[in-house]
This record gives structure tokens, C-alpha cells and sequence, in this order.
């Protein structure tokens, strides 16, 4: 089977192809023999009800500063690809969501991954939330004054800001620390957006788990290790990456999850999980799997375009 295949990313000019989990499931595919063809967000279009992109053919190769050969830009009908896979990073603001829209006009006919609609209905700090006894204690509004009454009930607190990722913004708040006024008028002069107040897990220090997920079922984990004296442990945050085994836990809260994801159309999801509980569940662009292989566990894109076929093959 050969599929053509467009990528809806951030510019594939500045990715690290050592650790970018983009790279690696567009590598995957070419492998396969997969026509790639390559455009970033604001490249697409809705008029007269056809989505359209402007991007070019992509070719890769696995070297450092010359991972990448383009074709001369073109417009396409998106609707002609065979799956799209939409990998910009957040922030999840409205040009995102935009773009859910857009690519919703598609989906099923192209196989969008993940299914936008989904995406949109499933921010990533939102989402977790639907499924009882995953979190710590964790409040999301914009009132200022139930924050301040989720920390006289919580102490140790963490602040962090709704639709950010990769770390963006995330603070944390000891009990007597003077800043979170401060902190809260800064973001309120940033966003009307509510923000996320989480109970501190003091088991961060020992890592943030990234399980990786493919149609509902775990495949693997990495451990992230934060730097010192920091309390983020994304990878794009100074974060060290080490190998790890799913426990019993980590397993009881992908099989409270996975029916949801599998369900929803969600084929390749990332939760991030402290010690006993679940913080997120990354549905926009999870990363973590370059580091998986290379620990020597599960290849997630082997898997993810094994069932990625298995959905584009003829009936």
C-alpha cells in the first residue's frame, strides 16, 4: 500500500531530528514508501467549502543540518491526501482550533490523525478531568478568589496556564510564597483564559512519566528526570530522558482511558504521569517516542502506521 501523506506541522527547517518525534513518524512512513508533502498551519485554507494547503514534497534523510529536500511550492485539495497527520505544537489557541475545523471537513474521507474534532473537544488539561480519581487535587477557573482557597486547603501548589505546553508557564507555588498575585495579573494581562491549580506531588523529583498510546493501548514509557532545583521536566525544559517500566498503576490508568481515546478516534496520545496520578492526557502533537526506541522499548511509529494502514486499506 502506498498512501500520500500531508503533515501539518510547525517548519520542518528547525526540528532536532535526534529527539523529534515529527521527524521520526515521517521517516516511518517514507520508509514504507509514503509520498510525504509538508505545510504548516497558517499554508491552509477554506474556500467555497474545499479545504485547501500550500506545501511542498518532502524528502528525508537521516542527517544532522541536512535532514530535508523540498519540492517548488504548490496548492492542494486537501481532501486528496490519504491521511493527514496534524502535528503543529500548541498553544491550543484559536488558531488551532481553526484548524480543527478546517481539517474536520475532511476527516474520515482523509484520515486525519488525530481526528480534529476530537482534538478540539479534548484539551489536553480538560480532558483528564472527565475521568475520576487520575488527578491530584486540581482546580481550573479564573476567579482568583477559589484559587486562593484551593491553596489555603492545599498548601504546595502548582500554576500553570490552561491551553500553554511543553512546559510554558508552569510555576510552582510554596505556601507562603508572596508572588501568585503577581503571577495572576501577568497572566491576566496575557490571556482571558482560566488557569490550572494542581496540588504539588513531591514524586516529580523522581520523574514525569510519558506514556505513549496507540488507538487506546499503551506501547511504552519514558521517565523525565527534571534539572535541579526545577520543577519541569518537559524535555524541551532541560528535562533528561531515561528508561522505565509501566507499573501496575501506570496500566490501571491507560485501561480507565483507553476505551475513551480508541472510541474517539485519538491513535497516538502521550498522558504524563507523577507517581500515582495522571496530570494530562497530549492529544495535539505527543512526543517521547524517539527516546522510547532507543531505550530499547516499543517503536511507536512502526505501530501507529501499522494501524494507520490497517484504517486506509481497502474494504
Amino acid at each position: 500500500m502506498t498512501l500520500s501523506v500531508a503533515i501539518q506541522m510547525d517548519p520542518v527547517e528547525g526540528i532536532n531530528i535526534d529527539t523529534d518525534t515529527t521527524f521520526f513518524l515521517m521517516l516511518e512512513a517514507q520508509t514504507r514508501g509514503h509520498g510525504l508533502w509538508v505545510y504548516t498551519p497558517d499554508q491552509l485554507s477554506l474556500e467555497d467549502g474545499r479545504v485547501m494547503g500550500r506545501g511542498r514534497a518532502l524528502n528525508l534523510r537521516a542527517v544532522k543540518d541536512d535532514h530535508h529536500a523540498t519540492g517548488v511550492m504548490e496548492v492542494r485539495d486537501m481532501s486528496e491526501f490519504d491521511v493527514v497527520l496534524m502535528r503543529q505544537d500548541p498553544p491550543f489557541d484559536m488558531a488551532y482550533i481553526t484548524a480543527t475545523h478546517f481539517l474536520e471537513r475532511i476527516h474520515p474521507k482523509t484520515l486525519v490523525v488525530n481526528d480534529p474534532a476530537q482534538v478540539r473537544n479534548a484539551p489536553e488539561k480538560l480532558f483528564v478531568t472527565e475521568f475520576a480519581g487520575v488527578q491530584p487535587p486540581t482546580l481550573v477557573t479564573s476567579d482568583v478568589d477559589a484559587i486562593y482557597d484551593f491553596r489555603s486547603r492545599h498548601g504546595d501548589m502548582v500554576l500553570k496556564p490552561l491551553y500553554g505546553g511543553g512546559g510554558s508557564g508552569v510555576v510552582r507555588l510554596k505556601p507562603d510564597d508572596p508572588n501568585l498575585d503577581a503571577l495572576l495579573e501577568l497572566h491576566a494581562m496575557i490571556s482571558r483564559e482560566p488557569v490550572v491549580c494542581q496540588k504539588f506531588i513531591p514524586a516529580v523529583s523522581a520523574g514525569d512519566k510519558r506514556i505513549l498510546l496507540i488507538d487506546g493501548e499503551p506501547v511504552g514509557a519514558i521517565n523525565r528526570i527534571p534539572a535541579k532545583d526545577q520543577v519541569r521536566s518537559n524535555l524541551a525544559r532541560g528535562g533528561r530522558a531515561e528508561a522505565v517500566e509501566l507499573t501496575k498503576r501506570d496500566l490501571e490508568l491507560c485501561a480507565i482511558i483507553g476505551p475513551q481515546l480508541k472510541a474517539r478516534g485519538l491513535l497516538f496520545v502521550g498522558i504524563d504521569v507523577i507517581g500515582d496520578y495522571m496530570t494530562e492526557i497530549n492529544v495535539t502533537s505527543p512526543t517521547g517516542a524517539q527516546q522510547l526506541k532507543r531505550f530499547g522499548g516499543a517503536d511507536a511509529a512502526v505501530l501507529l502506521w501499522d494501524r494507520i494502514e490497517t484504517l486506509r486499506a481497502p474494504v
